[in-house]
Order: C-alpha cells, then structure tokens, then sequence
C-alpha cells in the first residue's frame, strides 16, 4: 500500500489576511509528558516529579519550554508544509498547562508582506484559556 501525496502548502497568493491554519489539540498525559522531557534532555524535577512540582507551589508538573516550542512549530510547519520556510518563532509563556489538562494549539495569517513574507498570529489555548501566545513570520512560494 502506497501513501497518499500530500497536496502541497499554500501559495502566497492563494493566502488571505484571517485564514485560519489547521489547528490540533493534545492531552497532557504522564507518558507524552515524561518522553518529552527524556528527549530534550531536560531533566529539571517540576517537568516530572510532582511533589518537586507541588512543593515548588505549583499544583503538578507541566510542560516545558521546549514541548510548547514544539507544538507552536508543529502548527506552523504542518500548515507550510516543506516548500515554505519558518523564518522566525515567538511566544509567551503566560500560564503553565499542567498534566491532565488538553490543550489546543492554533494560528492564523495576521498580514501579508513582500517577497513570499506571511506573518501569523499563534497560540496554545486550555479551556477557552489562551496560556501562550505566539507569532511567526514564514516565507512561502511566490509563483512566477
């Protein structure tokens, strides 16, 4: 059985101010949580031990810097797909998200620049809660 071709990312022309990207969601479980951590090699205790987590005044573990790096590429390169390029990425963390919560991820076009230049508006969003907004700027194909 052979993979479907994937059709390919958008084309700057065929993007609009407001379009949204395809989003996805993802629940905190301990094992997504844990297998992160391991491979990013970030072993500080409050991504994975709850009473580290808890004595530190936090109510449990949460996901690191480099899980929401991750997630907020993982939205952007997906809508791009590999014609496009992600020229630059930025967030805030404003509220952990925490083990057991869902989170969702999403993004839209906030402007058009020159040159192929798109630039979006991100975020990490838990119970209608945005925990981290974001922006990037990609390059996409310009058609000749």
């Amino acid at each position: 059985m052979s993979a479907r071709p994937r059709p390919p990312g958008p084309r700057w022309e065929d993007v609009l101010e407001g379009d949204e990207l395809k989003g996805f969601t993802l629940e905190l479980t301990a094992t997504r949580m844990v297998a992160q951590v391991s491979g990013t090699q970030d072993f500080y205790p409050i991504h994975h031990d709850r009473d580290f987590a808890r004595q530190a005044g936090h109510k449990d573990i949460f996901v690191n810097t480099a899980f929401i790096r991750g997630c907020l590429c993982r939205v952007v390169t997906d809508w791009i797909d590999a014609d496009g390029f992600l020229a630059s990425l930025g967030f805030q963390m404003r509220r952990p998200n925490f083990i057991g919560e869902t989170i969702a991820v999403g993004g839209r076009v906030k402007r058009k620049g020159p040159g192929g230049r798109v630039d979006l508006e991100l975020w990490i969003e838990n119970a209608g809660e945005v925990t981290v907004p974001g922006t990037a700027s990609v390059i996409l194909p310009v058609r000749s």
